[in-house]
């Protein structure tokens, strides 16, 4: 009766009705029924059981359904949608009532997956209460699971444990952290030197410390990889962290390929294996879209399916007439008789 509720509410945040000439895409559901809702305990489990957790960032509905069709057990909905979706050069632009609209969209479409909502920068920093606050709204608004948050700076310590206290599940974010790079210096792999290297280990303790039921680890080396997951109790989720993480994280759009535009292919990370080549598929089907619009090949008749009956035009062509539009009517009887083949207009005689 529960799961059967919060399928049903999770139904009522769609605007659009069941049944409808504009149907979105629909997760595809077994014979058996839909799988089971993915939790943090259930993450606890494969951690144990030494199973690999996968998780991919998703910022909108279809992509959300498509991860959800997967079996992804994790949709994160990411900050980097300022740069994937907005086209920013930095995660900093996007506020926080952006990302609760791209967390709305997403929970529409993912109803397995158990779903993680970025912080952005600037909702967190200042206090444990704005922190709270944030978190709050990601869960509430957003329809999201758990939060993430970035960095180890003991403000940001203190802000997971904060709201993890506020009843809240938070995954940290240790390595190079996007919304750092004011101090980084750019987009900078980290754990380079010892020093580094030590710092991404205390680091990712120490958020384990608070309270954080798993840590990403993005751009380490693979070595500190492995010693951050080997000191850790908690699953680690790595992004250009090599093979021995808990569970790996890639972008939606990276990992389908899906942007094919020379200034995207400058900055697509160097770890991100792109497993099918999208782009060129929907740069194509746009071309032969265009072409067929163009030469008016589309749309054919079969996909024009709304019909009037042949007394209804010759009334209406009548009526039109009537109004002093002969042209038009003309043209509606012109299109009555010709419905059967392509949009070309018939020569006027």
């Amino acid at each position: 009766m529960r799961h059967a509720f919060r399928r049903l509410a999770r139904r009522l945040l769609s605007n659009v009705p069941e049944s409808t000439v504009y149907g979105g895409p629909r997760p595809q559901e077994s014979s058996a029924g839909a799988a089971r809702r993915v939790t943090v305990t259930t993450l606890r489990g494969k951690h144990r059981r030494g199973e690999p957790i996968t998780v991919v960032t998703a910022y909108d509905y279809p992509s959300a359904v498509h991860v959800d069709s997967a079996g992804i057990d994790v949709c994160l909905v990411g900050d980097s949608a300022a740069m994937v979706v907005h086209g920013h050069d930095t995660t900093l632009p996007i506020s926080l009532d952006l990302m609760l609209d791209h967390c709305r969209a997403v929970a529409r479409g993912a109803t397995r997956p158990l779903l993680v909502g970025d912080l952005p920068f600037g909702c967190y920093e200042s206090s444990s209460k704005q922190a709270v606050d944030s978190a709050v709204r990601v869960l509430k608004e957003g329809g999201m699971d758990a939060i993430k948050l970035e960095g180890g700076a003991p403000s940001r310590i203190s802000a997971a444990k904060a709201i993890v206290e506020a009843g809240i599940a938070v995954m940290g974010h240790v390595g190079l952290t996007p919304q750092a790079i004011s101090v980084l210096g750019g987009f900078r792999p980290q754990g380079k030197t010892v020093d580094s290297a030590v710092k991404v280990v205390e680091t990712a303790l120490a958020l384990q410390e608070a309270g954080c039921f798993s840590v990403v680890l993005e751009c380490v080396p693979a070595p500190v990889a492995a010693a951050a997951t080997s000191a850790l109790k908690i699953p680690t989720i790595g992004i250009g962290a090599g093979p021995f993480c808990s569970g790996q994280v890639l972008v939606y759009h990276d990992l389908l390929g899906m942007m094919q535009h020379p200034h995207h292919a400058k900055v697509t990370p160097k770890f991100c294996k792109q497993f099918g080549n999208v782009g060129s598929v929907i740069n194509k089907a746009l071309s032969e879209y265009k072409e067929e619009v163009e030469t008016r090949a589309f749309p054919g008749p079969s996909h024009t399916p709304y019909k009037i009956t042949a007394t209804d035009v010759d009334g209406f062509a009548s009526a039109l007439q009537k109004m002093g539009l002969s042209e038009a009517a003309n043209a509606a009887a012109a299109a009555a008789e010709n419905a059967g083949k392509d949009g070309k207009p018939p020569e006027n005689n």
